[in-house]
Formats: structure tokens, sequence, C-alpha cells
């Protein structure tokens, strides 16, 4: 006699629905931080046409194209190794072509597409994200344009950001992955909460230092989920009306962790003077004589996570 089938806890359901919904939301917000870094290639930098994809398996899916005058690059597949991005990716390292119809250190797989959108200075940057490719961007241009420290810079500088944000992005939905999801009576371990906490210190110091409105509207949104999911819901919550400035929360993170005010300075890139002084001014608004007592009271009226 065959067992019957078991059908999964609704818990296991709940917990697996969420997961699947968190991938695909994770998926369609990377997709959608890379569109903004190729936006921003053009915006910044002398090439007028950008594009460029995150890697999938052992290849790069072009799914973002500015400044195109063609259609020839979309739905471009770059294979590891095959053409210039695929060598960017395999390297880990940006790689030029001056003249692409000529060049000779790079395979001519997607002439169809880069030629036909007629693009003569081809230059690929991999997405370079704790040690893995995690994608490749390109600029162009239609006519030979020779690409110096000054003309580089700001491609570079596209790179470095849409890195940083990536990153921030899986420790984010990893923390999210490994977070209680049961209701009221599940508690989340200390450990995990502390490991949030550290995170969400991390994002404050790069957010920052973030120049783009953009990418820090993005990355306070990621702050609010990171607060949210460390709150400790069995500790009595506290009604104060009280406004930190944001390099307060900046510095008050920070010390939340236990770093003394070189620390926090070399790490929010501030003067030790102005640490103390942020400091100073955040225990009077919250009524606190130490920094601790500061951190307690500011967890506890949801300043802090």
């Amino acid at each position: 006699m065959s067992s019957p089938h078991r059908a999964p806890t609704p818990d296991r359901s709940r917990a697996g629905v969420r997961s699947a919904v968190g991938t695909v939301a994770g998926a369609a917000g990377d997709a959608q931080v890379l569109d903004h870094a190729v936006a921003e290639l053009v915006r910044r930098t002398r090439f007028p046409v950008a594009f460029g994809g995150l890697a999938s398996g052992d290849a790069v899916h072009v799914t973002s194209i500015h400044g195109a005058r063609t259609r020839r690059l979309e739905g471009l597949v770059v294979e590891a190794s095959r053409g210039l991005g695929g060598r960017a990716l395999v390297e880990k390292r940006p790689r030029l072509a001056l003249d692409y119809r000529s060049s000779r250190s790079i395979t001519h797989d997607y002439d169809r597409a880069v030629l036909g959108e007629g693009i003569s200075t081809l230059f690929a940057l991999p997405i370079m994200v704790a040690g893995r490719a995690r994608g490749v961007i390109y600029c162009g241009s239609w006519s030979e344009s020779p690409v110096g420290d000054v003309v580089a810079r700001p491609a570079f500088a596209v790179a470095e950001e849409l890195s940083s944000e990536l990153r921030i992005r899986d420790e984010v939905q990893r923390r999210l992955t490994l977070s209680p999801t049961g209701t009221g009576s599940v508690t989340m371990p200390a450990t995990t909460r502390e490991e949030l906490r550290e995170t969400y210190a991390e994002l404050r110091s790069i957010t920052a230092i973030v120049d783009d409105p953009a990418v820090r509207a993005r990355l306070d949104r990621l702050e609010q989920r990171l607060a949210a999911l460390s709150h400790d819901d069995t500790e009595q919550s506290l009604d104060l009306d009280v406004r930190l400035s944001p390099r307060e929360v900046d510095v008050l993170a920070c010390a939340a962790l236990g770093s003394t005010n070189a620390e926090i300075a070399a790490t929010l890139e501030l003067r030790e003077g102005t640490v103390k002084s942020y400091l100073q001014s955040a225990m009077a608004k919250l009524d606190a004589s130490t920094r601790h007592a500061a951190v307690v009271t500011a967890r506890r009226a949801g300043l802090l996570p």
C-alpha cells in the first residue's frame, strides 16, 4: 500500500512562497539598479551609447541599453571569454577596443550587434561583487575615441557605485533569507540581530558618501528594511518626539557597534571632533548621559535598529 502524500505544513509553504517572491523581487530590483547605472554612463561620460547586463551562469544577458540608434543590441547574450565583454567577465578587469572592427585581441562573435549599431570604440567594465563578476557594463562611441584617465574615471565611478549597491542588496537579501518568518512567538536570535545592526551601520556609512540622489534614495529604502527586520518585539517601545539628523544617525549607528570616535571618523570620512559634536548633539536630544544610553533610547524609539 502506497503511503499517502504529505502536504507541506502551512508555515513551510508560506515561507517557500515568501522566499520565491523575495528572489523574484530581488532580481527585478537588481535589473533596475543596473539600468540606472547604464543611464548614468551616458550622462556622466563622453560616450553616447551604453549597455549592460547581469551574469547568469557563464553568460551576460544585456537587459539595459541607453543612447542606441538601432535595435541591434537588444537581446544580446555574451558568453564568457567571447567578445570584449566576455573577456572582461572572465579576466575580472576592464577591456578596451579602440577600433573594435580591427581588434585582434578579442573574438568577433558579436560583430553583427556591435558593428550593426555603428560602434567603433568600446569600453567594457566588469561589475565586481565580493570577488565575483556579477555583470558587465559597456560604453561606446560611433567614432574612434581615445580613452584616457579623464574619460575613464566617470565610468569607473559608475561601476564602483553599482558594485556597492549590488553588494548591499545581496547582503540584505541574505539577511531576509536567514531572518525568522513566523509571527509573534518567534524571536530573532541575538547574533542575527547584531549582524543586521552591523550591516545597517555599514550601509549608513556607504550612503553618507554617495552623491547621487537616486542611489541615496534606494539605499535609504534598504536601510528601512534592515531596521524593520532587526526590530525587537520583546523590547518595550518608546514614544519619543525626537528627530535626529542623518549624520547623527550615522554616528550613533557606528557607536552602537562599539566603535571609538576615531574609528567612526575614519568610517564616515569626518573629523574626530565633528564626530564628537554629533554624538553630543544626539545624546542631548535623547536625554542620555552616555553613548550607550543614547543607543538604547534610540532603539526603543525606533530611530536605530
